[in-house]
């Protein structure tokens, strides 16, 4: 199990570095006052009402970073650093959060793929790791643990192959923000380059989950493939 935890230590150590350049990057991005004097709750309305959607709310959450669109409901939820401030990172982040509406509301096939697989992956991911471990203890007593640990090696894949689902689904709801951003003119030069940098590094926080899952899903493989 040595390997599991340096390859865990080793995604620990990204993630968190990912993490904390995000954190930076939206404080020093929140200082960057946009010139429209539009807030993230303003200008997600707005990009709602220029792509003819009527039914989406956007509402306040608590927290930070905590923004996310709610397809069964069909809000979209700004934190608090985001719902009434007028800065380039909330710019950034309230029309990222809209992108994903107007997917939903254009049936993104990537979103729709996604969608589908959560019931799945919620069961899956919750019980997955424990199933692996289950087996891997099995396998040492008795031949049943390696159909224990293949199980729980399935369970686990779909998480995976969920988080590497969530990578266009995320990279395009970037792309429908900033070219809303440009095309309408809501920003200036400076706010855009601050708005597309923030989200880049909101995206390479996926990445960084969809590689980790992916290393230790092969960690996994590798030791059902050489049980014998």
């Amino acid at each position: 199990m040595l390997g599991y935890y340096i390859i865990a230590g080793l995604i620990f150590i990204v993630s968190m570095y990912v993490s904390n350049r995000l954190k930076s990057k939206f404080k020093k991005y929140s200082k960057v006052h946009l010139q429209n004097g539009m807030s993230g709750k303003e200008l997600a309305e707005k990009m709602l009402r220029d792509n003819n959607i009527h039914d989406v709310k956007v509402i306040s959450t608590p927290g930070m970073l905590t923004d996310h669109y709610n397809p069964q409901k069909k809000t979209i939820n700004l934190s608090e650093g985001v719902y009434s401030q007028r800065n380039a990172a909330a710019a950034a982040v309230a029309t990222h959060e809209t992108g994903h509406a107007i997917q939903h509301a254009n049936a993104y096939s990537w979103l729709t793929m996604r969608s589908q697989l959560v019931p799945v992956v919620s069961v899956a991911s919750r019980f997955s790791q424990w199933v692996i471990f289950g087996g891997l203890i099995l396998m040492a007593t008795t031949a049943i643990g390696s159909t224990v640990l293949l199980l729980g090696i399935i369970m686990f894949g779909m998480g995976t192959l969920f988080s590497f689902i969530t990578l266009p689904v995320e990279y395009d709801a970037s792309k429908r923000a900033l070219a809303w951003l440009e095309t309408e003119n809501m920003v200036s030069g400076e706010e855009h380059k601050a708005a597309e940098d923030s989200l880049k590094w909101a995206a390479r926080t996926y990445v960084v989950a969809a590689v980790g899952s992916l290393a230790t899903l092969l960690y996994f493989l590798s030791i059902y493939m050489g049980r014998d």
